[in-house]
């Protein structure tokens, strides 16, 4: 047999199998078509802050926000000992006026995890590119406890009573501003997976700096530019005490495409970014966590 015809039947054989086994392949779904054009969403997560800039809210003497501004002040410091008087904290006989209450240890602050919401607008391509644009608003707390000293310890080898254990807190919120290129993989016919790499801008805004002495409070935000709140020092217009940083960020989410519709997205964000409070800037790693939903169906609003 002429090698020819051996290479021409051969070919009709492996034909033949191909079509069988065609035939008995049940056809499945086709895959979702990719969403190519415009689209807006809005997320919600939770953020880990690093905590490289929370002793602003310490109330050190560096600070832009000291304890002993209202601890040692007429104002203030003489309703916190009286208080601490009345309620045993300490003795007259071994603090005798507010000027000798002193901080024996400051706190070291940190942020507890707390939640970003945000919206944004983002465009993808046919060939699975894209980019996106986003803004988010978290709003941070920094927790802490520092020590009084009441010089009014018990025994010779103990510091029972010796120490006065006082709170401290801060509020921000931070604002950030987000631009990525991002690249979609599909995973299975609904699904799919998304890097996004992008830069950040970021402002940090104080809003409160709080000591918790004997269970009351004290705002120790400076509004008096500096000077002891005393009696005939009047306060000022608060001006913010913190700054614009940057940094970059990667992202990966989880798609679920709903057609005509738009999608879901489960993923995760690290950023490393400078964020600025007064006397405080740091490069820091900033992790989030989060839900975005996708519209891409606008009829509603009659745009075809």
């Amino acid at each position: 047999m002429k090698p020819a015809a051996i290479i021409f039947a051969a070919l009709m054989l492996a034909s033949s199998v191909a079509t069988a086994d065609e035939k008995e392949v049940p056809p499945g779904p086709a895959p979702a078509k990719r969403y190519t054009g415009l689209s807006v969403f809005a997320n919600a997560g939770a953020i880990w802050a690093d905590n490289a800039t929370a002793n602003f809210y310490s109330g050190r003497p560096e600070n832009a926000n000291t304890i002993n501004r209202v601890l040692h002040s007429n104002t203030y410091g003489q309703q916190i000992w009286q208080r601490l008087v009345s309620h045993g904290q300490i003795s007259p006989s071994a603090i005798s006026n507010y000027n000798q209450l002193q901080v024996v240890e400051y706190a070291n602050m940190y942020y507890r995890i707390s939640y970003q919401i945000g919206m944004g607008i983002r465009n993808d391509y046919a060939s699975g590119f894209g980019w996106l644009l986003r803004f988010d608003l978290a709003r941070l707390n920094a927790l802490g406890a520092f020590n009084l000293s009441s010089t009014n310890g018990t025994g010779i080898l103990t510091n029972n009573h010796q120490y006065i254990r006082c709170g401290i807190a801060g509020r921000e919120d931070r604002i950030n501003i987000d631009f990525a290129i991002l690249k979609t993989v599909p995973l299975t016919y609904t699904t799919d997976l998304e890097i996004d790499l992008g830069l950040n801008l970021n402002n940090c805004k104080v809003k409160d700096n709080v000591m918790e002495i004997d269970g009351a409070k004290y705002s120790i935000l400076d509004v008096w530019d500096g000077q002891s709140p005393d009696v005939g020092i009047s306060s000022y217009e608060y001006i913010n005490q913190g700054g614009i940083g940057y940094g970059v960020f990667i992202s990966a989410f989880i798609g679920y495409q709903m057609p005509s519709v738009g999608a879901i997205r489960l993923g995760y964000t690290c950023y490393h970014s400078k964020t600025v409070l007064q006397g405080y800037t740091a490069m820091g790693w900033h992790h989030t966590l989060g839900i975005r939903f996708e519209m891409n169906n606008f009829s509603f609003f009659n745009i075809k």
